[in-house]
């Protein structure tokens, strides 16, 4: 059976994303994105466990009995995660520490089980990688979109302490977006949290709806002029 990249992109990044569509790993998604830095990184260490995740089931989903099946998934991402925070703690200790309990939490989070279940189970190393990859994508891109209204919003800057992921050649990356702000404290709080990814699954659901009506609007122009050239 051949494999539909642009359908798994197109469902990971819009149609079927994890975080504003099928609405699974909100607890990291929620507590975390104070600001970019902290969403990027838990970003980045999800889509290493999906990669990593859907690798090892596919590679070795005939192999696996059925019966238990998922305490084996869940030992495989838990292996996964064990790795990711040593090697936080030995890189980035000081966002290591920041995160803190959200980097174990992913062992629980329903978007990797989901994708093992789901889809790594049932097909190809090749598809499964990169499967993973996109949905791990899709995941940290509302992460950092959501990170960044409320960086704003909260201390009227962006891209701060960024150097805590990428080093000293980072810590020139802060952007001040209003100066001598005070900031607003709702939306760092987990309630602005809330109302930001509300916003951002309001205007998905907009933009989809918009495509729809306009797709529907073609449609009725196109047919009369079918109709039309039939009698002629």
């Amino acid at each position: 059976m051949s494999t539909n990249y642009r359908e798994i992109t197109l469902n990971g990044l819009w149609k079927n994303n994890p975080a504003i569509v099928q609405l699974l790993g909100l607890c990291p998604l929620l507590a975390v994105t104070a600001s970019v830095v902290n969403a990027l990184s838990l970003g980045i260490a999800s889509v290493l466990v999906l990669i990593g995740s859907n690798f090892a089931v596919s590679l070795f989903r005939n192999f696996i009995p059925k019966a238990v099946r998922l305490p084996i998934y869940v030992m495989i991402i838990a292996a996964l995660v064990t790795s990711i925070e040593l090697a936080m703690q030995a890189l980035t200790y000081e966002l290591y520490l920041i995160l803190g309990i959200f980097i174990p939490l992913i062992v629980t989070n329903c978007i990797i089980m989901g994708r093992a279940e789901a889809f790594a189970a049932k097909n190809s190393v090749s598809a499964s990688l990169y499967d993973g990859f996109i949905m791990g994508v899709g995941f940290t891109i509302v992460l950092i979109l959501l990170g960044a209204i409320r960086e704003v919003l909260g201390a009227g800057t962006l891209f701060a302490d960024m150097h805590l992921l990428f080093g000293d050649v980072a810590r020139n990356w802060k952007i001040v977006v209003f100066e001598d702000y005070v900031g607003f404290l709702f939306a760092i709080l987990p309630p602005g949290a809330f109302v930001g990814l509300g916003m951002l699954i309001a205007l998905k659901n907009l933009f989809d709806q918009n495509i729809s009506a306009r797709k529907a609007l073609q449609q009725t122009r196109v047919e009369p002029i079918n109709i039309q050239s039939e009698f002629n």
